[in-house]
């Protein structure tokens, strides 16, 4: 089965780009185009950062510590989760096996 590419049209602060794209990704690629947007554009608000280069750098930092902090706080949920159940494990008498 091959993934057949189209090519899909986003615009990032006023700026168009053609990205080819399987066609059942199209909905999650303008979605990511939109988020990339509206976080360039709040940049670009604070008057701080000045040049679409350094602002697209600056959303994707602030992208991709958002990702990393959510897969921290996943892995630490999960941990957490795993302890609860051993000790519910061994408060029931259960051998734990995890």
């Amino acid at each position: 089965m091959s993934q057949q590419s189209t090519t899909v049209e986003v615009r990032i602060l006023d700026k168009e780009y053609l990205v080819a794209c399987p066609q059942e990704e199209q909905e999650a690629l303008l979605r990511a185009a939109r988020h990339l947007d509206n976080k360039m554009r709040e940049i670009r608000s604070t008057g701080k950062v000045f040049g679409t280069e350094r602002i697209a750098v600056m959303a994707a930092l602030n992208i991709t510590h958002s990702l990393l902090e959510r897969d921290t706080m996943s892995e630490a949920t999960s941990n957490l989760l795993k302890a609860m159940d051993n000790r519910l494990d061994e408060a029931l008498g259960e051998p734990s096996d995890r």
